[in-house]
């Protein structure tokens, strides 16, 4: 039988909660004609204010939309409408061959994709343009561990006559390096205990990144991508992959800083091999008024092939070949880490990659506490304070009520700040998200 998405699954890909509610006002069948799906995609045709009704098609496995209708927000509330028809009303969406102008639509994406595959490489081009980017940024890191070292010989009790960071994140962006200029911007924030420390560790990375060439080669793999160097997909997946059935642990939404309209939307999506026990992390970005095209729900397995990006310690991922759509995973918790367990576990991770903020962890047999230096999970032996933004305070509230002072699994990101939680299981129950209140 068809495996049909959850609601939660369709209202994850809305670019807004406007556009959720309005898609809400569209799952009816009223509004749809001639909706149908093979498996792949979905389509149908929604009546609007105009005498021509809109003609969406949603192709499942990325998924991608296509509608007629005029708005800038993608997917629109007709194609998030037709998902939710689809999964909740599957008699009005029956089993049918693709409208003609569907199964153009599907077709020509096809084709797009096969000239992308097929599109002839050089590598002798390649080669020079990384060579020239190598050294603009062994040139900006070089600078950068310069300015670095001003400051410590000005003094760090007092950075005023210096200046702000933003001028040498400017030219950490124009040596090609953005991960330096983000790490840079950061600095002006940083309290005056932990300055030193983020100099150290700015200082290591700079100096790594003019030594390239002598580092291991999964070190400097680690390095480039703290440096950013861009992570050429296509060429992530045509190395090695490992196919799993892979647990979705949890995963968060979150927007760039900035006005508005022109905020990037980036998905994090936390991987557990059900054979290896290999964690991964995929991610997905979406453009101001567009969601992320990856949505996983939480606690599905997925069997797949994914490619690791290299690193000294690999956790980011590309998804590959999907062998079948996402279904439901065990009713039972995954299996979990003490406290002291999951401080072991991130100190093995950050040994192989000095810059690891985090490490995705799962706590088992934890309550969650709130004292007044804050939230924090106890096993009953050690206690790790709860740290993360995205969490609001609302969701750890909703965790306290589920636990009523039993233990529960909680998955998060364990760092040197804290823990931060995403998902939690409570015996059989369904899994609670906690990245949105």
């Amino acid at each position: 039988m068809e495996e049909r998405w959850s609601t939660e699954h369709v209202l994850s890909l809305a670019p807004d909660a406007a556009s959720q509610k309005a898609a809400g006002k569209l799952s009816s069948p009223a509004p749809w004609s001639r909706a149908g799906t093979d498996g792949t995609a979905v389509w149908g045709e929604c009546r609007g204010s105009g005498s021509t009704p809109y003609r969406t098609v949603v192709e499942l496995a990325t998924p991608a939309y296509q509608c007629s209708c005029p708005s800038r927000k993608f997917p629109c509330k007709h194609a998030l409408g037709l998902l939710l028809l689809w999964t909740g009303a599957p008699q009005a969406v029956p089993a049918a061959e693709p409208a003609d102008w569907a199964a153009d639509w599907l077709r020509a994406r096809g084709e797009r994709a096969e000239k992308r595959a097929a599109a002839p490489a050089d590598p002798a081009a390649a080669r020079r343009r990384a060579e020239k980017r190598g050294a603009r940024v062994a040139a900006g890191a070089a600078e950068l561990r310069l300015r670095l070292a001003d400051r410590v010989r000005h003094g760090l009790a007092d950075q005023s006559a210096a200046g702000p960071w933003e001028a040498v994140a400017a030219r950490m962006v124009d040596a090609q390096a953005p991960g330096l200029a983000t790490r840079v911007r950061t600095l002006d924030t940083v309290p005056s205990d932990l300055l030193l420390e983020e100099y150290a560790m700015l200082h290591l990375l700079a100096t790594a990144a003019t030594r390239l060439d002598e580092l291991p080669a999964d070190l400097a793999a680690t390095v480039r991508t703290r440096v950013g160097y861009p992570a050429d997909t296509a060429e992530v997946l045509a190395g090695p992959t490992v196919r799993d059935r892979w647990q979705v642990l949890g995963s968060r939404t979150v927007q760039m800083e900035g006005g508005s309209d022109d905020r990037l939307t980036t998905r994090r999506v936390w991987l557990r091999g059900a054979k290896t026990g290999r964690p991964a992390l995929l991610l997905a970005f979406g453009r101001p008024g567009q969601a992320p095209d990856l949505a996983l729900p939480t606690g599905h397995l997925l069997e797949a092939d994914l490619a690791f990006h290299p690193g000294a310690r690999p956790l980011r991922a590309a998804l590959g070949t999907r062998y079948g759509a996402p279904a439901p995973g065990p009713a039972d918790p995954p299996d979990g880490l003490a406290v002291a367990e999951a401080v072991a576990g991130y100190g093995t991770a950050v040994a192989d990659d000095p810059w690891l903020e985090s490490w995705p962890t799962v706590l088992a047999g934890v309550v969650p506490v709130r004292t007044p230096d804050g939230w924090h999970l106890t096993d009953g032996h050690h206690t790790v304070p709860v740290h993360g933004p995205a969490v609001p305070e609302a969701a750890l509230w909703r965790l306290a009520a589920v636990s009523t002072g039993r233990p529960l699994t909680v998955f998060g990101e364990y760092g040197h700040q804290g823990f931060a939680p995403v998902t939690a299981w409570s015996g059989q129950d369904r899994p609670i998200g906690l990245t949105t209140a």
